[in-house]
């Protein structure tokens, strides 16, 4: 074990803080400040900060680095800073103190796995290439890692293989999901304005109601579901909000909105599913004499694990004798990390956060702190084993 009791108090401590003090996508200044801290006494060979900035906005990403002494490749380890806008339900002294706010999914774990591999590299650097450590920003809303990768910032620690974690209630404690392929669905937001024109509530005919074509592309947009999960043909539409005119006695409606969520195993079946809810609401809206307006947001890529990262995780998996299989993948849900894919090799692991622990997005969970060690020395074994490590 390359930790020692001290090193786990002190990344539980560290995850703890960061578990009370929560902030959402986009706002992760202090906690980005906290990782800063964190990683610059480790003495890295260089930290990279604000990554992902985008139209003069300035971006949390926090980097570092731990370099070689000869060439090799680059190996990124990617994990998340952002919280959920969901009030938390906690006796825990850790609890958030952000009113509305709260680690929920498990991000501070996440954070405290990669700050303890940069425990281990700081005492055994790589013998050759590069290890970034990658703390993103902003992945709860799917524009984390697009944003990182965007910035020009970026180039210089571009990796050639990448790997990440998530934690996943559900499986044993401990044990690993991992498998090669689509392992997280693509997802997107879907909204949809309809504007007619308002009317008196006693000559509704003056006006123009979007009502029906509500009433229509509800349960229309839902039908578009298709496929059995995880099938190659899986589809699903969710409708997640909708609102029709002003809350008023006497007003017949002129405006109309509705949101859905859309998922597909993969991207090319994304294109397809945002082409046939295009078409529906374009007939309907055309139907019922509607001005139409649709965009898109919190838009993920499916996560594809490709086999030859799978392959480095499996075998360090079996050196650090850690029991996994395939079990719960592909995952319903998305996650931004696909993105990486786009530089090299990437894959994901799942770590078991226990059979009866509170699902992910409750406001009773909490991550493991078990879960800081095996994590971080999965991740270890990865890095010695491809770029070796100095004795």
């Amino acid at each position: 074990m390359f930790l020692d009791q001290n090193d786990l108090a002190a990344l539980v401590a560290f995850r703890h803080d960061l578990h009370r003090h929560p902030e959402i996508s986009g706002e992760e200044r202090e906690t980005a400040a906290r990782v800063q801290a964190h990683l610059e006494a480790l003495k890295p060979d260089r930290v990279l900060t604000s990554l992902g900035g985008h139209s003069g906005q300035a971006g949390h990403g926090v980097a570092a680095v731990f370099a070689g002494s000869a060439p090799g490749p680059t190996l990124l380890f990617r994990c998340e800073l952002d919280a959920l806008p969901i009030p938390e339900i906690s006796d825990a002294p850790h609890r958030s103190e952000y009113p509305g706010k709260g680690h929920l999914c498990g991000h501070d774990g996440h954070m405290a796995i990669v700050a303890a591999l940069g425990r281990g590299l700081a005492r055994k650097r790589p013998l050759r290439g590069r290890v970034v450590l990658m703390f993103q920003p902003a992945e709860e809303t799917g524009a984390g890692a697009a944003a990182v990768i965007a910035d020009p910032a970026f180039e210089d620690i571009r990796p050639d293989m990448s790997f990440s974690l998530h934690n996943l209630p559900g499986l044993p404690l401990g044990h690993v999901a991992l498998a090669s392929g689509p392992v997280n669905c693509a997802s997107r937001g879907l909204r949809v304005i309809l504007d007619g024109r308002t009317a008196h509530a006693s000559m509704p005919e003056t006006g123009i109601s979007p009502m029906l074509a509500v009433s229509r592309l509800m349960p229309q947009l839902t039908a578009l579901t298709t496929g059995r999960f995880p099938a190659a043909d899986f589809a699903m539409v969710t409708l997640t909000h909708a609102v029709l005119g002003e809350p008023a006695f006497g007003i017949a409606p002129g405006r109309a909105e509705i949101w859905a969520t859309l998922r597909t195993l993969t991207d090319d079946g994304m294109a397809d599913l945002c082409a046939r809810a295009e078409a529906l609401i374009a007939q309907t809206a055309g139907e019922e004499r509607l001005r139409l307006s649709h965009s898109y947001a919190d838009i993920f890529q499916h996560c594809e694990n490709a086999p030859e990262a799978v392959a480095h995780l499996r075998q360090a998996l079996d050196q650090e004798g850690i029991d996994h299989d395939a079990a719960g993948l592909p995952m319903r849900g998305s996650e931004d990390f696909g993105r990486f894919g786009a530089c090299g090799p990437s894959a994901m692991l799942f770590l078991g956060s226990g059979e009866a622990h509170p699902a992910l997005h409750n406001p009773d969970y909490d991550f493991p702190d078990a879960l800081i060690e095996r994590g971080s020395r999965v991740f270890l074994r990865v890095v010695a084993n491809i770029l070796e490590l100095q004795q």
